[in-house]
């Protein structure tokens, strides 16, 4: 009778379990959704109708998977959301991009976009590409890193709560190959990864398998977890490096990377994501600490890609690269002549091989020449000695930090080093106010380095001293947020915390995709092209010019930033968005010949680059008194980050 007894109360205890997990969550949802920006969804890119229809759908997606788990939901498109929306809600879901809340000017005259309030601490759940597009203003880093985020995720923290409940997440995981992307850029930096690396499943397809998918996001990984209101949770498989962030929080932003909707999502996969909104509704309203202001801030972890950058075996890998372009090209050329000998038809990719200028065999770049070119500034001491290189490096780590006016790029702090000890060492604080209570020529540099490595700016040695005391054992060290030390504290009024005395301007760029799209010039062959930078790294032109002999060309001129690159052709194994060029006759004109392309950088496989200064040229005959237009799309790209693609059309007056 007992043990009947027993089993009936386990079996009661398994139901009402049951039960309880699978009953709806008493948490309030907002959702708010929209169409992507184009390049997101690869297949539908072209056509604003079918993003606008597949957005739709989406938002159905969610809203059925919301209401299925959560007992409040409400579903709005990003065009009609308002910040006060979220005050009523435990947790917004952006999956679209909200108009901004704020555009201003900088001292550059270049625009400046918060599209939250400044202090925005309601939890939020950004899907995809959506972190990117509300960090603006911010200072999440929950920045945008490459958009080549696939379907599986890897290097997880399995503890964290988003994968132990309340919903059960199943994960199924096994070893498989280390992602290609990873190796390369382990390669890269001078990086060892491992053959294998743990995955399991989040979406059920890739976006390489359905061009319909819109593509996952991942975060950049340096400094992200370098203050306590960030976190790490797991890694994903893409084209970058290993530890890209494919899921993660930085305070109030919690940024899932998969770009799937919920029916898109393995059970695993939608059990994660409903626990993550569950974790965020639980943390309830935060605010960032360290403010990631500039996406690009060199930290530590640049030494390792400097080393990396200049050892052999990058030096081999480009020589190797350059020589298999040559034999690509060689025998496509080859092949596509064959097939014009024949009177065959040729394909595209036989068109674009057709297009590249001869070249002849490429000798590998001297090492020395090859050092140069990254290390020009150090060349001058170190030569090709490259152990003087690293020796260089980790000899002064502790004193690094970010050098003035350049990415990625690290100066010696002298006057930190004079005194012995790191930069990120909270004694350095300690020992600079006592510099300050003793006065004398010492206190100078002391007032430098403090106002230098923190955001307080008080007038007397007593104010400083007190401060420190008051918060020695909150105070942080953040690269990410600007080589700072930061206290540990969600108080809004404490003294140290306040970005605003810094004189470079609050808030990001405009994002890439919207603050860098290029205006038609006026149709001169000898008008200048208008400055690029980091920031709005494509320039372009597009005008009709006669040739002494009578002839038209409508020359379409690309201007791209050192540094960055655009796609000319990407291999099948890649997630880039090639440069597409189209021209747009009235009627009356028409394309004499195909157009000619410039010269390409190759890659180590399929995938060639523009860079530099680009000319496209087509050929036209007859008359109009209306505009051509040209239709361009591109993505541009450095070594560590792809901006967002960028549609635009130029004007072309061919009167």
């Amino acid at each position: 009778m007992k043990i009947r007894t027993l089993i009936l109360t386990l079996c009661l205890a398994a139901t009402l379990f049951q039960f309880r997990v699978a009953a709806k969550h008493n948490i309030s949802v907002l959702y708010v959704g929209g169409s992507p920006n184009r390049g997101v969804v690869m297949g539908l890119s072209a056509d604003s109708a079918k993003l606008a229809a597949s957005a739709k759908e989406r938002a159905a997606d969610f809203t059925r998977f919301l209401r299925s788990r959560f007992k409040k939901v409400k579903a709005v498109d990003a065009a009609d959301y308002r910040a006060s929306m979220s005050d009523s809600y435990d947790v917004t879901i952006f999956d679209g991009r909200p108009k901004p809340h704020s555009v201003t000017t900088d001292s550059k005259g270049r625009p400046s976009v918060r599209m939250l309030p400044e202090g925005f601490d309601r939890p939020t759940v950004s899907i995809a590409d959506a972190s990117a597009a509300i960090r603006a203003g911010s200072g999440s880093k929950n920045d945008w890193y490459c958009l080549c985020l696939q379907n599986k995720a890897m290097r997880w923290k399995k503890d964290h709560p988003i994968f132990n409940g309340p919903y059960k997440v199943d994960i199924r995981s096994r070893m498989e190959p280390t992602p290609a992307g990873a190796i390369e850029s382990g390669e890269l930096y001078g990086e060892t990864v491992p053959d294998s690396v743990e995955m399991w499943t989040v979406q059920k397809q890739n976006y390489t398998d359905d061009p319909e998918i819109r593509v996952g996001l991942v975060c950049r990984p340096w400094g992200y977890e370098d203050s306590p209101e960030a976190e790490i949770i797991s890694g994903g498989v893409s084209s970058k490096s290993i530890d890209a962030v494919a899921i993660g929080r930085h305070a109030n932003y919690f940024h899932w990377g998969f770009g799937a909707s919920p029916s898109g999502l393995t059970e695993a996969g939608r059990a994660a994501l409903a626990n993550a909104i569950i974790y965020m509704a639980k943390l309830g309203p935060c605010r960032i600490i360290a403010r990631k202001d500039n996406d690009e801030i060199a930290t530590r972890s640049s030494i390792t890609h400097a080393k990396g950058e200049i050892a052999r075996s990058a030096w081999d890998t480009e020589n190797k690269a350059r020589l298999n372009f040559y034999l690509k090209v060689d025998s496509g050329q080859q092949a596509a002549k064959a097939k014009l000998a024949a009177g065959e038809p040729l394909t595209l990719t036989d068109s674009a091989f057709i297009s590249i200028p001869p070249q002849r065999r490429p000798e590998p770049t001297p090492y020395a020449d090859f050092i140069r070119q990254r290390e020009p500034q150090l060349f001058h001491f170190f030569g090709d000695d490259i152990e003087e290189y690293n020796r260089y490096y980790d000899r002064n780590t502790p004193w690094f930090r970010p050098a003035a006016g350049e990415i990625h790029r690290l100066d010696i702090d002298e006057d930190v080093r004079s005194l012995g000890m790191a930069n990120n060492d909270i004694r350095l604080l300690e020992t600079c106010i006592d510099m300050l209570e003793r006065g004398g020529r010492d206190a100078e540099k002391a007032s430098a380095i403090l106002t230098r490595y923190t955001l307080c700016r008080f007038s007397t040695p007593a104010q400083w001293r007190q401060w420190f005391t008051d918060n020695r054992d909150r105070l942080f060290f953040t690269e990410s947020g600007g080589w700072l030390w930061l206290v540990n504290t969600q108080d809004r009024d404490i003294p140290g915390n306040d970005y605003s005395v810094l004189t470079a301007p609050a808030g990001n760029a405009a994002p890439a995709a919207e603050s860098t799209a290029p205006t038609a010039q006026a149709p001169s062959a000898a008008s200048a092209m208008p400055a690029t930078d980091r920031e709005n790294p494509v320039a372009s032109r597009a005008e009709l010019v006669r040739n002494p002999d009578g002839t038209r060309d409508i020359v379409i001129t690309l201007s791209i930033h050192p540094g960055f690159h655009l796609y000319a052709n990407v291999d099948d194994d890649d997630p880039f968005i090639p440069t597409e060029i189209s021209l747009s006759l009235p009627e009356g004109v028409k394309a004499e010949g195909p157009m000619s392309y410039p010269s390409v950088t190759p890659s180590k496989n399929a995938t060639t680059y523009y860079k530099g200064l680009c000319r496209f040229i087509q050929r036209i005959s007859g008359q109009s008194d209306s505009d051509a237009v040209c239709n361009l799309t591109y993505q541009s790209c450095d070594n560590s980050v792809c901006l967002r693609p960028v549609s635009t059309s130029l004007p072309v007056s061919l009167r």
